[in-house]
């Protein structure tokens, strides 16, 4: 996949997971507030002010997650972003990441 494929194809992702959220806070799932600068989101739990990033990464054509329960890199494969260690799928353990940071019962899905 070209640079610009990753990109485009990364910040469709990361506004997925934005939109998400954000829906998951109108219905009173989780309360986070997302921020988005470039290829960085940041969501910021109001309840206990941690965070959880996700960004991409265009020369390794990864998505990086940073949260309480350590760092995680995602790659495009078969048509879903797969943990490079695991292989376990982005949306589901970042609902993971998400429900346990924040306390909530969201299910993120691609």
């Amino acid at each position: 996949m070209s640079e610009s494929e990753f990109l485009a194809l990364a910040d469709a992702t990361m506004r997925r997971i934005e939109a998400a959220l954000e829906q998951a806070t109108d219905d009173d799932e989780v309360d986070v507030d997302c921020s988005r600068s470039g290829n960085v989101l940041d969501i910021e739990f109001i309840d206990n002010g941690s965070k959880i990033i996700v960004n991409s990464q265009a020369p390794m054509q990864e998505i990086w997650v940073a949260a309480r329960s350590g760092g995680f890199h995602y790659k495009r494969i078969a048509g879903q972003w797969r943990n490079t260690r695991d292989g376990s799928e982005l949306f589901a353990a970042l609902s993971l990441m998400v429900n346990e940071q924040g306390a909530g019962s969201v299910v993120l899905s691609e």
